[in-house]
């Protein structure tokens, strides 16, 4: 059927209301609608957000398919309510010029679970030497915008203005992962008393404040836009909170593991805790809340890193860094956010799914769920409670930091442009 009729959900948590599909886009939205001619989705008090948009994800595709591709990414993001992710770009060979980031366009598109929206590296092979193709990835049919080397820091001034100077001649905006290298050499978790009594070498939040700090500045000098990935510290948030005091264009993000777990989890020696930026304190955690509910950080994303078992299952010190995050975003959220008062339903929309449709240029998504605008939606059961079993996934990857873990909330329905992606928990 072309039509289909949402009844009786809350729309951002709201009164409930019935919400009719017809086609690709929203027809109407009220109470008491009819249902002729529609299939019936008995929402039953459930809140209905537009499709989240993550702006962080690593997808792996082209060259460690062992890990993820775009099909089982894109299923596992359709799996956590998103109807478009943004592909980093440190994948082998790397985007790094246009016929990459194409690639995995075109890779999205044929699988039709969610949107997939390239993000072009930086420099070229992500070495930080030389600027990329960054013209040529925007100008092609993947349509670049935002441009990373995210997995490492741009840490050369020199580089960094060149890139913020070029973006901005098509409105573009550079994500960049704050990490000065020098400082953290070694490093395997937050520098702090835990790191101190393991013996771990420890990861300095100055090595994210200071990169933060001359980027703001730099983006000031150039006027151009620039997005700080995975921001972690109580510093970071303050840095970022003057510069937009300043009017600096400077938007960031937090992930969802940043806003839940802490480094003495690390006291374990569980390698599925090992994450860049690590997991921080505690005063840390506080503040990311407290900085998400007041605006000063933008959005969540869920830099969402598959590895495959071998790549986690062992020591510590040779465990790659990184946690699966699509399927278990929203759940955390609330749990974080929505569940402590910080957040309410429509402050998630606006960061899940509206802001960094704006921040990436995603155009059809992080739209109000109102008639005439395109049917990208996500059903939410926010009274589930259950325990988070990796089996279950979409993902090709299990590592996650959750495993076993009560969430709240559960995705019941994915809808892209009126398809159902996703319905009664399970993937069309």
């Amino acid at each position: 059927m072309s039509k289909i009729l949402i009844r009786g959900a809350k729309v951002l948590g709201g009164e409930p209301q019935d919400v009719l599909i017809d086609g690709e886009t929203i027809a109407e939205v009220g109470t008491g609608l009819s249902a002729e001619g529609a299939e019936v989705v008995e929402a039953g008090g459930k809140v209905l957000l537009p499709g989240l948009v993550d702006l962080h994800t690593h997808l792996r595709e082209p060259g460690r398919e062992d890990s993820e591709t775009v099909l089982t990414g894109t299923r596992a993001a359709a799996s956590g309510g998103y109807t478009a992710v943004f592909a980093m770009a440190n994948t082998f060979p790397v985007a790094d010029t246009a016929g990459v980031v194409e690639q995995v366009w075109r890779l999205g598109r044929e699988h039709g679970y969610c949107d997939v929206q390239p993000i072009g590296a930086v420099t070229v092979g992500l070495e930080g030497r030389k600027l990329a193709e960054l013209g040529a990835m925007h100008e092609s049919a993947a349509g670049v915008t935002v441009f990373s080397d995210d997995g490492k820091c741009v840490d050369d001034a020199v580089i960094m203005r060149r890139a913020l100077e070029y973006v901005k001649a098509f409105g573009g905006v550079v994500a960049q992962h704050a990490q000065e290298p020098r400082l953290t050499e070694g490093a395997q978790m937050n520098e702090g008393v835990v790191s101190a009594e393991l013996g771990l070498g420890g990861w300095p939040a100055v090595a994210e404040e200071s990169i933060i700090a001359r980027d703001v500045l730099l983006a000031e000098h150039v006027g151009s836009r620039v997005h700080i990935c995975h921001l972690s510290t109580a510093g970071s948030v303050e840095i970022v909170r003057w510069a937009k005091s300043r009017g600096i264009d400077v938007t960031a993000e937090v992930t969802p593991h940043h806003l839940l777990l802490t480094d003495e989890l690390v006291r374990t020696y569980n390698p599925v805790y090992k994450v860049n930026p690590p997991l921080r304190t505690e005063r840390d955690v506080h503040a990311l809340r407290e900085a998400l509910a007041d605006g000063t950080i933008d959005i969540v994303a869920t830099d969402h890193a598959p590895h495959p078992h071998e790549d986690k299952d062992c020591e510590w010190a040779a465990a790659a860094m990184g946690m699966v995050g699509l399927e278990t975003a929203l759940s955390v959220v609330q749990e974080t956010m929505v569940d402590t008062g910080l957040l309410d339903w429509a402050g998630v929309a606006d960061r899940m799914s509206v802001k960094p449709a704006q921040i990436g240029q995603a155009t059809g998504h992080g739209r109000p769920v109102s008639a005439g605008e395109p049917a990208n939606l996500t059903l939410v059961d926010t009274a589930y409670r259950g325990q988070v079993d990796p089996a279950g996934f979409a993902s090709r990857s299990r590592n996650t930091p959750y495993e076993g873990r009560e969430l709240p909330g559960r995705v019941t329905h994915t809808w892209l442009r009126g398809k159902a992606t996703l319905v009664d928990g399970k993937l069309t």
